[in-house]
């Protein structure tokens, strides 16, 4: 638990309205914890961190221009000393394992209870990681066996092709031609046994390719 006599400090991170006023009501009320800040994209979120002490993040994977995996990354480059709650509807192994991999210190759903979500605040704040149990028994269960190995550009493909880009995009963002993405993608195809890219995509996330 919080052991220090001043409140928690969180900044809410997400696009969602909703969700954020949602957030808010539900934690602006509880003892030892604070709401300084609310912000729905990476950037926002940045100069709160800058001009308020900020103690905890709780901070949604899905947001526009930069993910938040990413922003946790920069985040924790900034200021180290903050602790980052992911919160997302993703529960693929992949995506928590990342989230942890960038920074976060803990990682709940956004369907978990009231109480679940002080818990875990209140732990992340203290510098202890948590991992509700069903996330917990997501990241303990191995991905499963006989995928074939991936080159190094056909997964910076397939990240381009999870993230939305199209084939120019791509060939813009990898420095290669639109014939060359055109062709990895259809021999990620071939090579993983999908007929279409949402069936590679859902593939990649299952098997944390992505």
């Amino acid at each position: 638990m919080w052991t220090s006599p001043d409140p928690v400090n969180l900044l809410l991170v997400d696009d969602h309205p909703m969700v954020i006023e949602g957030l808010r009501s539900l934690l602006q009320t509880a003892p030892g914890l604070q709401v300084v800040g609310q912000a729905g994209n990476a950037y926002a979120a940045l100069e709160l961190v800058k001009a308020h002490p900020v103690h905890v993040v709780l901070l949604d994977i899905n947001l526009p221009e930069t993910d938040g995996i990413e922003f946790c990354r920069k985040l924790k480059l900034v200021q180290p000393d903050i602790k980052v709650l992911g919160i997302s509807t993703f529960k693929e192994r992949s995506y928590i394992s990342k989230m942890l991999e960038a920074g976060a210190t803990g990682y709940v759903p956004k369907s978990v209870g009231r109480d679940e979500l002080l818990q875990a605040i209140r732990e992340v704040a203290a510098g202890r990681t948590y991992l509700p149990a069903d996330i917990l028994a997501i990241l303990v269960q191995a991905p499963p066996p006989g995928l074939p190995p991936l080159t190094r550009r056909e997964k910076e493909v397939l990240g381009c092709i999870a993230q939305g880009f199209t084939n120019p995009q791509i060939a813009e963002k990898l420095y290669i031609s639109q014939l060359t993405v055109d062709s990895h993608r259809k021999n990620l195809l071939a090579k993983l046994g999908v007929k279409n890219t949402a069936a590679l995509i859902k593939l990649a996330v299952e098997n944390g390719l992505v």
